[in-house]
């Protein structure tokens, strides 16, 4: 058995440092956005007009399907959402 000890769930599963980090940001703004449609209240149907994308992308977002989006995606439908995406940049750990 390996007692490898890794930083986050994708620095154990993703081959590169960078793939980790591109999967950490990408899952950051997916929760975001998704938990700003709950508190809402809206459906998907509602999220999907008020974001300007179909309804099976909210349902893909809800499911948290990470493999379906990028970065820009999230980052756009936040700011549909009338919400603002910050970025912190620091060295590594």
């Amino acid at each position: 058995m390996n007692d490898e000890k890794f930083a986050s769930v994708w620095d154990a599963i993703e081959n590169t440092p960078a793939e980790a980090e591109n999967m950490r940001i990408r899952s950051s703004l997916m929760m975001a956005l998704e938990q700003h449609i709950t508190a809402m209240g809206w459906t998907q149907a509602e999220a999907a007009r008020q974001l300007g994308v179909t309804q099976p992308r909210i349902s893909d977002l809800m499911r948290g399907k990470i493999d379906l989006f990028g970065i820009d995606t999230p980052v756009n439908m936040l700011t549909a959402a009338g919400l603002r995406v910050e970025l912190s940049v620091s060295q590594a750990a």
